[in-house]
């Protein structure tokens, strides 16, 4: 093959074209576009997953909630550290454990989580438009089996 022809073989492409980086590519665009929408709430992408989640599923420790949502635990607590001074959350002592504190929603929070799903829907459905559920599913379940190569 001489170096003007452009090869079909994702293993013969440039980095930049093979399936990895459209992933990362597709994963970051996906996070500047919720970024994008959730903008019209004063949040980004991870303060609204963390306010949603605590809406949904109550009282929470910040290790538990890092670790249902991904995201580090340093970064948890500057996460609830800015909700909570936004008058979103607040942490009230764990009964069973002094040394814990719970992560818990307030009026206002549950009021802006409930835009926060409003969006999503709608975001979700833009993102996949054209697709169908059997391409999503299919989608997902490669998409789980590369997360469990890398679990390895």
């Amino acid at each position: 093959m001489n170096k003007k022809q452009t090869s079909t073989h994702e293993l013969d492409a440039p980095p930049w074209q093979r399936v990895e980086s459209t992933l990362m590519s597709a994963a970051a665009a996906i996070r500047t576009a919720y970024d994008h929408r959730f903008a019209e709430l004063d949040l980004n992408l991870s303060q609204a997953m963390l306010l949603a989640y605590v809406a949904e599923f109550g009282e929470e420790t910040q290790s538990r909630i890092a670790d249902r949502l991904g995201i580090g635990r340093a970064a948890t607590g500057n996460i609830v550290d800015n909700l909570e001074k936004r008058g979103l959350v607040q942490r009230q002592p764990d009964p069973d454990d002094r040394r814990v504190w719970l992560v818990a929603v307030t009026a206002d929070g549950k009021a802006l989580a409930d835009r926060v799903i409003e969006i999503d829907i709608v975001f979700r459905a833009d993102l996949r438009k054209g697709i169908s559920r059997a391409e999503r599913q299919q989608l997902s379940s490669l998409l789980l089996r590369v997360q469990q190569n890398l679990a390895l």
